[in-house]
């Protein structure tokens, strides 16, 4: 939570005109509801359901031969099944890293400035708690990226030169024939 997965994503979907999708707009939209709703009204069990399939959704689009960037919640990676399919697809993850106290304070402006709902951000201490139980998880991913006081671009270039990932000549949007 609080790492720039959403920005840094959308600025690595416009420099290489490539889709870029949050795995939570996906739950969301199949659900007809908001995560924090899922979690209100369901519990996390059906949230993490929702999850996994919308994420097998994605490999499925990605192994169709779609190019694109996707955000997934900060649970998604932790799970044992979805990271076994995001390993089996072969597909590089990224983990977007910073000190834990900048991820609060983050969240927390995010909080205060757009009322954003975070289910899983209910004190100071269950967030760090939660930050050192996810993130042995997280180092598992193909590359770590530190993003502690930097610039959405510098952390977008870098992931492009870590990845070597290529320009495509056309911007596709959802819901384009690729």
């Amino acid at each position: 939570m609080g790492a720039g997965k959403t920005s840094v994503g959308r600025a690595l979907g416009q420099r290489l005109n490539w889709l870029f999708e949050d795995l939570d707009d996906r739950i969301e939209r199949a659900a007809g509801r908001t995560v924090t709703e899922i979690f209100r009204e369901s519990g996390e069990k059906a949230f993490r359901l929702a999850e996994r399939a919308s994420l097998l959704e994605i490999l499925k689009d990605l192994q169709a031969g779609s190019v694109r960037i996707v955000a997934l919640g900060g649970g998604a990676f932790v799970q044992p099944e979805n990271a076994a399919l995001l390993k089996d697809a072969n597909v590089a993850t990224v983990f977007l890293d910073a000190p834990v106290d900048e991820l609060w304070q983050r969240c927390s402006e995010q909080k205060r400035e757009k009322g954003a709902s975070r289910p899983l951000l209910q004190s100071e201490k269950q967030f760090r708690d939660l930050h050192q139980a996810r993130r042995k998880h997280y180092l598992r991913a193909s590359l770590k990226i530190e993003t502690g006081g930097r610039t959405i671009d510098a952390i977008a270039n870098e992931i492009v030169a870590a990845l070597k990932l290529k320009k495509i000549a056309v911007r596709v949007e959802e819901g384009d024939v690729e």
